[in-house]
């Protein structure tokens, strides 16, 4: 009873701290031109909104499933990509709230134009 009680308790541990801790980030290559960083998304883990800070390219390196929520409305979408899916944003552009609905980890390549 007593390891069972520790398993939990060590699980529901992990997961409080999976899910206050930010979106793991590795440098993979910088330059005065590009940034370029592996993002990783933990299950169940939001990225908290913000503002993109430069033109950016996203590549997708798994496949996720993942919500969506709009930061003016609440409105709450879901999407899905491949690996291999590449999509665009603008400097300035809002970035909302995102939550990895999947049972594992996925990443992204964002590319950073300076």
């Amino acid at each position: 009873m007593k390891l069972i009680l520790t398993a939990v308790v060590s699980s529901f541990l992990t997961y409080l701290l999976m899910a206050w801790a930010p979106m793991p980030e590795t440098v993979k290559l910088e330059n005065a031109r590009v940034r370029v960083k592996e993002v990783t998304y933990a299950p169940g883990v939001a990225r908290e909104r913000y503002i993109r800070p430069t033109d950016q390219v996203i590549v997708f390196l798994d496949e996720p499933k993942y919500e969506r929520i709009d930061s003016a409305t609440k409105e709450r979408t879901v999407r899905e990509r491949k690996t291999g899916d590449v999509i665009w944003h603008d400097k300035g552009e809002d970035a909302p709230v995102l939550r990895n609905l999947g049972t594992k980890p996925f990443r992204t390549l964002v590319i950073e134009l300076k």
